[in-house]
């Protein structure tokens, strides 16, 4: 019999490596709700351990394949990451039990020729002495030697690419803090809809930056009566930032535009702050922009405001193609982006990303900045974010659309985060603790350096 975490693990696993799903979605599936809390723990620890370390288990496992340059298939592979993350990385799991359960798994696959490869390739890791908590172990090479940025990819199983632009753009320092941040399991930050909202079933601390974010650092938020009801959703606390400084950027704005609005959390916000402000929200996804629609309008969110905005609109539209003219003294641009701020949340992005996608990526970014601006009255101001580390999705953004678009200017987001500070949204300590966060006019959280995502942020005002 194989364990019903690990089944359901594998199958994950093999849905991310076979399809473009995500892990963040699929560990909230109705399979892994019907696990018990333990196996739940379990599975989370499974699948995302795998896809954190993956990088560096492929290394270990080809060392061991008869033929290292085997085109594995999925189902194998799958079996293979699973097993050598537990027997490398995990104490108190019974090898025995771990090796049963991976060959049991591919037999049951349509790849049950390769059992006896796995059987034998997980046999002789046994052998091998388990992982510490300075990453994976990486012999010395002549491109280490020349590279500190690929050492840092091998040791903490990143593409050497990815980790070599971050050691250029922000330090080995900052780069290996990244790095360190993105293989931890993510914290679980959440936002009260109300200041009387007593979440119960988890234990929180105080937010780092916010006095309105809760850190839980005990029990399941997800799982609590106060999450299902709308009392608490669960926002990274950058994410949350952003939208602060969004809604302190136009507290007089008669109306708002959040042109990229889903999932919703930055919208929510939006209308606690400007409960008087008519708020267009815009995303291309119907699916998604239904599923906010849900998630604003369910229980105790009428008290935080969201429900005051009683003329909030919803509209499925492409924020590329917007025809806007001057209307809005708010906009919001929380672009669709690489999401390399967010690996520790979402690890399989270090496998689907490549410098050719940044370059879409900006490509799409600069087209909807350039649509959003026109909808700006004069005085009006537009916030553009991403949650990417990536310069090209960033700060060349904004400098490209503003080079060839007149009328518009860069403010210090330093001044409005002292706005924030002197409002009590944000905490003294937190104001003091994002003095690092400002680079020249932007705001620019980076993992492990700040104990958040990686976000940025950028504020422009129509002359």
């Amino acid at each position: 019999m194989i364990a019903p975490a690990r089944r359901v693990s594998y199958r994950i696993l093999l849905q991310i490596s076979t399809s473009d799903a995500h892990s963040d979605e699929l560990l909230r599936s109705p399979e892994v709700d019907a696990l018990s809390a333990q196996d739940r723990n379990l599975a989370t620890t499974l699948v995302m351990g795998t896809l954190r370390w993956q990088l560096a288990l492929d290394v270990r496992i080809r060392a061991w394949l008869a033929r290292p340059d085997a085109n594995l298939s999925p189902e194998a592979a799958t079996a293979l990451r699973m097993g050598t993350y537990q027997l490398l990385a995990l104490e108190r799991v019974p090898a025995h039990a771990v090796i049963h359960d991976s060959v049991e798994l591919v037999k049951h696959s349509r790849e049950r020729g390769a059992a006896g490869m796995v059987n034998a390739v997980l046999r002789k890791i046994t052998a091998e002495p388990r992982w510490g908590g300075e990453g994976a172990p990486v012999a010395e090479t002549e491109e280490s030697r020349r590279s500190p940025g690929a050492a840092l990819a091998a040791r903490f199983a990143h593409p050497a690419w990815m980790v070599e632009r971050w050691v250029r753009r922000y330090g080995i320092e900052a780069a290996e803090a990244i790095c360190r941040w993105d293989q931890q399991p993510a914290g679980v930050t959440i936002r009260l809809a109300h200041e009387a909202a007593q979440p119960e079933g988890i234990e929180t601390e105080p937010g780092i930056f916010l006095r309105p974010a809760q850190r839980v650092i005990g029990g399941d938020a997800a799982r609590t009566r106060a999450f299902r009801s709308g009392e608490i959703r669960m926002q990274d606390e950058a994410s949350q930032l952003v939208a602060e400084i969004a809604a302190a950027a136009g507290p007089e704005a008669e109306r708002a535009l959040d042109a990229c609005a889903a999932p919703g959390g930055k919208t929510a916000i939006l209308a606690e702050r400007l409960p008087e402000a008519e708020i267009t929200a815009v995303d291309v996804s119907r699916k998604r922009l239904a599923a906010m629609q849900r998630m604003l309008r369910r229980g105790p969110g009428h008290q935080a405001g969201v429900e005051k905005a009683s003329r909030m609109r919803f509209e499925a539209a492409d924020a590329v193609v917007l025809r806007l003219t001057p209307r809005y003294g708010l906009i919001l641009c929380d672009v669709p982006c690489s999401g390399t701020g967010t690996i520790a949340r979402n690890p399989e992005i270090r496998f689907r990303l490549d410098e050719v996608e940044l370059r879409r990526q900006h490509k799409r970014q600069t087209a909807i900045l350039r649509a959003a601006l026109p909808g700006l009255v004069p005085g009006g101001r537009l916030v553009y974010s991403t949650c990417s580390l990536e310069p090209e999705e960033n700060e060349q953004v904004v400098e490209e659309v503003l080079s060839s678009i007149a009328g518009f200017r860069l403010l210090p987001v330093a001044t409005i985060l002292d706005k924030l500070a002197g409002s009590g949204i944000v905490t003294a300590p937190g104001r003091e603790r994002l003095r690092t966060a400002t680079d020249a006019p932007f705001l620019r959280t980076l993992p492990g350096m700040h104990p958040c995502d990686g976000f940025f942020a950028a504020v422009l005002e129509r002359a």
